[in-house]
């Protein structure tokens, strides 16, 4: 009896350690290893009186470059970033049992099966909007960051 409690706990403890939730999975496959355009970036690179050159170095190229009333250069940056994680775990354990009595036999078993799923969305947006003088440096600059 104390060999089958054993194997039962044995059993127990491998199928639960297989499970693991969507923020475990999240963690295995994120890759922060890029260079990633973010708030911390703007505010400590970019600066009133930079050119143009020295803010792509910086930013990269924007996506979008409109004029203003005085024809002065406004460049747009918007970025959106969207992270999925799904996760799906399942478990069973099977138990064949023998028992031996008189002059026959006999043999039953049973077996349980479960699974589970989760799953997790997150979205992050950062605008970035930098305004040029008639020289072509920047005069001003303004970003905003949301996460949802």
């Amino acid at each position: 009896m104390k060999i089958f409690a054993a194997v039962a706990l044995s059993l127990l403890v491998l199928v639960g350690s297989g499970c693991m939730g969507a923020g475990h999975h999240r963690e295995a496959v994120r890759d922060d290893t890029g260079d990633k355009l973010t708030v911390g970036a703007v505010q400590k690179e970019i600066k009133v009186g930079m050119s143009g050159s020295d803010v792509i170095s910086v930013l990269g190229s924007p996506n979008m470059v409109t004029t203003d009333s005085k024809r002065r250069e406004v460049w747009v940056y918007d970025k959106v970033s969207t992270e999925r994680v799904y996760s799906t775990s399942s478990g069973g354990v099977g138990v064949l049992g023998l028992v031996f009595g008189g002059i026959g036999g006999a043999a039953g078993g049973g077996s349980y099966n479960a699974g589970s799923g989760a799953s997790s969305s997150t979205q992050r947006t950062l605008t970035i909007v930098i305004k040029y003088d008639e020289k072509g440096l920047v005069r001003d600059f303004a970003y905003r960051q949301s996460s949802f």
